[in-house]
């Protein structure tokens, strides 16, 4: 089992521009998730895949693997499935966001880990409990799950409406993806649909179609940083301590990969 973990990094975030360059103690928020990524024991392979020189350049001085892109995707997701066409050997592939820069090599072998079992879902994501507090944020996407922890609706909204008070298996999704590579290649072909434009979702657009997303699960959310306000407030738990630190042995691993 071979599996392609491939970061998408674009500069020209409408939010954000320069996101991925940014430091975050001493190094850029995409070195912290290539160093988490490289150090997952269920990848065979970690690369970027960004069409800016800038961003290029940075993951090449902290010993990074590139892989250059065209200029016109629509999304990060279009973007790995490029990447993806230069690597056949590779059973499956993962979507590891660059705006998640405390993302765990934990969660992410969480991620894969139906590929890992020798199943072959379409494409697999990740979620965690809900917290009481995020049920009615907008900016916390709840998915709903059938009892194989397969995916029957994410949403924005506060879902389920729980009339009769009683449990539901509700939880808050983490913008993570794996797809089987030969759905990854369908996926991009795939005409968008009405449900992910009202919710901006991307992922409706696999249910749309009648496809399905297998959900794995982990315990604990992870900070994405979509705003410069965002970034502020990991500065603060950076302040705290709260954050690990490079290890000698993360640094060995990405000389290995040169």
């Amino acid at each position: 089992m071979k599996i392609l973990a491939v970061i998408p990094a674009r500069y020209n975030s409408q939010r954000f521009p320069g996101k991925p360059l940014v430091k975050i103690g001493d190094r850029p928020m995409l070195q912290w998730v290539y160093e988490a990524a490289i150090s997952c024991p269920s990848f065979s392979q970690v690369v970027v895949a960004t069409d800016n020189a800038d961003i290029a350049e940075c993951v090449w001085s902290f010993g990074g693997v590139v892989e250059m892109t065209r200029t016109d995707h629509a999304t990060g997701t279009d973007r790995v499935a490029e990447v993806a066409e230069r690597y056949p050997e590779m059973t499956a592939i993962a979507n590891v966001q660059g705006d998640q820069p405390f993302v765990t090599p934990q969660m992410l072998t969480q991620l894969v880990k139906p590929y890992l079992r020798g199943e072959s879902p379409d494409m697999t994501t990740l979620a965690c409990p809900l917290a009481e507090k995020d049920y009615g944020d907008p900016n916390a996407v709840k998915v709903l799950c059938d009892r194989r922890d397969r995916a029957l609706y994410f949403s924005r909204a506060p879902i389920p409406y729980y009339r009769n008070h009683k449990p539901a298996p509700v939880f808050h999704h983490l913008g993570l993806y794996a797809f089987r590579r030969d759905f990854l290649a369908k996926y991009t072909k795939l005409a968008p649909t009405p449900l992910e434009d009202c919710e901006g979702l991307e992922q409706l657009r696999v249910l749309e179609h009648g496809y399905r997303i297998t959900v794995c699960h982990t315990q604990t959310s992870t900070t994405e940083i979509n705003t410069p306000e965002d970034l502020l407030q990991v500065q603060v738990l950076l302040a705290k301590k709260a954050i690990p630190v490079q290890t000698d042995a993360i640094k060995a691993k990405i000389l290995e990969a040169e």
